[in-house]
């Protein structure tokens, strides 16, 4: 991990979760606890619940659950350390790491990235106050771009100067080299990569500067772009320019535009449409599907995306079956870019957008419309074309849909054309068939006094795990979470540590509330188990062969339990002779459960 133990509890103690969760939706107060439209799927009727003393959240529609670190975690799009680090910065909390954690890996990744922000910062300067910058700031005025965009993206400028940002950082040669930054001449002297371009920082999804996008003036030499040779922070197939930007707004809505230039991610946001991102002089690749799936379902392409032609398609469509997300394409208008649409008819982008619609409809609707449909011939041909397209996709259901659709915009026979049509590409032919979705597994049966004294666990650990024990539980479920839950020195260890389905069921109860003392829970537990337990002698007494010695043992030890179960449930007893007279009727039960081959007492 890294970060001391004590320190991430010290942050995690620190952190008042309600005021944590409600800088991102509002939460209203029920009893206990806080509830609110959960963050992380969209729904109409508060499912997200909030338990302030447990310092635990929980949504009972998508199952998101956890503590502060972990809210941070998917909110942020962070990883454990750097959670607690933003959590321990926000509360002013001075973090200790140990040896195995800071790493000389870490180490290195710091040192360039810190390496990185002097260069945006430098950059960045240039383009502001530089005179050699002055052309470079007419020309981004006379794309539409404010100052406040300019200081908002960090934009910069690279002088036309062969080593004036690697004199002003004073890196070393190696450190130089390995940003990616500069690199050592034939002359042995250290040079800039960038001259006379207008820059671009590229982030990661934390916002860690990473790497540049470069653009040359008009009438510069060169290409228009060049992006920083990939480093070890920067793969330019796994990095998606403007995602530390668009990522909250991505996550509101549930869907992100892809673009093809900075400028287009620079113009959707000022459009406010702050969900763009662009790929860095890339196509599109599985690695960028993998980032965004992570945010958003939903993919629009805010490009030309038939220009990528049937290859293309092909991988759009497996991605979609692969990692569950719809693939749809903004209807722009035609020659015009999203950068200039942006400035001229903002609500013409925003209708873009909302009107997108499914990649192969587009394609279809895209070869229909370029056709001459006046003719038997033209629509013969242009249904023949369509058609191949639709060939493409795996799903037999869908292409009938289309095959429908262009039997309708040509007026051909509908019967023709699904004998015409065809079977599916080799590619999507190789695809395997989708997976049916595994039903969830039904919630734990046991008794009302089961689930009430896991509650109680879930409360007050450690006081739990001095009264209960596991052979109380009838129900293996509840005896596999109190069991994590005794073994734990925490709430939020237990949901660590468990198995997927038990920190579920951990986490749902943390939300449910008690007003039970864990002595009184203890008390009907035990109730309970020895009333399972009377029942099960009573039918092995029933079916007892003819052994006299051996029935009256079990007599006995009936009669032991009876009288134990009776003292336990008599109400004028004094509280801690009760107590007392339950503790020994658990130490009955547990050696009960020995004698038996620890059998469940049903």
């Amino acid at each position: 991990m890294g970060i001391l133990e004590e320190d991430v509890a010290k942050v995690r103690d620190s952190t008042d979760i309600v005021g944590l969760i409600s800088q991102h939706l509002q939460l209203r107060r029920v009893g206990q606890r806080w509830t609110g439209l959960c963050p992380f799927h969209a729904e109409k009727s508060p499912s997200f619940s909030v338990n302030a003393e447990r310092g635990m959240y929980y949504c009972f529609g998508c199952l998101a659950k956890g503590d502060a670190i972990t809210f941070v975690r998917e909110i942020e799009h962070l990883d454990f350390v750097g959670s607690v680090e933003h959590l321990a910065h926000k509360a002013g909390i001075t973090l200790r790491y140990d040896r195995e954690g800071q790493s000389q890996d870490r180490r290195d990744r710091q040192e360039l990235v810190d390496a990185m922000k002097k260069a945006v910062e430098y950059y960045h300067e240039q383009l502001l106050s530089a005179p050699d910058a002055a052309r470079a700031r007419g020309y981004l005025r006379s794309r539409g771009l404010t100052g406040d965009q300019v200081r908002s993206w960090k934009l910069g400028w690279a002088p036309d100067n062969w080593d004036q940002l690697a004199r002003h950082l004073r890196l070393s040669s190696d450190l130089l080299a390995k940003t990616g930054l500069g690199f050592i001449n034939r002359r042995g002297r250290q040079q800039d990569f960038f001259r006379g371009r207008i820059m671009f920082p590229i982030r990661d999804v934390n916002g860690d500067p990473i790497a540049f996008g470069g653009r040359i003036m008009p009438g510069g030499e060169g290409g228009k772009y060049i992006n920083l040779s990939e480093t070890r922070l920067y793969n330019k197939s796994k990095v998606l320019y403007g995602l530390d930007h668009a990522k909250a707004d991505v996550v509101r809505e549930g869907e992100i535009v892809v673009c093809e230039g900075y400028t287009d991610v620079i113009g959707f946001a000022a459009a406010g449409l702050p969900r763009a991102v662009a790929t860095c002089g890339t196509a599109l690749t599985e690695d960028h599907i993998r980032l965004m799936k992570r945010f958003a379902n939903r993919v629009i392409l805010a490009f030309d995306a038939d220009a990528a032609g049937q290859a293309a398609a092909e991988r759009f469509y497996e991605w979609e079956q692969t990692y569950e997300i719809d693939v749809r394409v903004a209807a722009l208008p035609a020659g015009k870019d999203p950068d200039e649409l942006a400035r001229t008819d903002p609500e013409a982008l925003a209708a873009s957008v909302a009107e997108a619609i499914p990649f192969l409809q587009f394609r279809v609707d895209r070869l229909l419309n370029q056709s001459d449909l006046s003719s038997v011939e033209g629509r013969a041909r242009a249904a023949q074309t369509a058609l191949v397209a639709v060939r493409e996709h795996p799903s037999e259901l869908i292409r009938h849909a289309y095959t429908m659709r262009i039997a309708d915009r040509t007026g051909l026979d509908m019967e023709r054309l699904l004998a015409s049509k065809g079977r599916p590409t080799a590619a999507a032919e190789r695809r395997p068939p989708t997976e049916p979705t595994t039903p969830r597994a039904a919630s734990p049966t046991g008794s009302v006094a089961e689930r009430d004294a896991l509650v109680v666990a879930v409360a007050a650990p450690q006081t739990a795990a001095d009264y209960f024990d596991e052979v109380l539980f009838s129900d293996d479920d509840y005896a596999r979470a109190f069991a994590v839950i005794a073994n734990s020195a925490t709430i939020h260890d237990a949901v660590e540590q468990a198995d997927p389905e038990t920190a579920d069921l951990i986490a749902r109860l943390s939300q449910e509330e008690t007003n039970a003392t864990a002595e009184e829970a203890f008390i009907r537990l035990v109730q309970t188990a020895a009333e399972r337990a009377s029942h099960r002698l009573s039918r092995i007494a029933q079916h007892d062969d003819q052994d006299e010695a051996l029935s009256s043992t079990r007599l006995m030890r009936h009669r032991t339990l009876e009288q134990l179960r009776d003292m336990v449930g008599r109400g004028d007893l004094e509280g801690a002779v009760r107590l007392e007279t339950a503790m020994e009727l658990l130490a009955w039960l547990l050696e009960e459960a020995v004698v038996e081959g620890s059998q469940s007492y049903e």
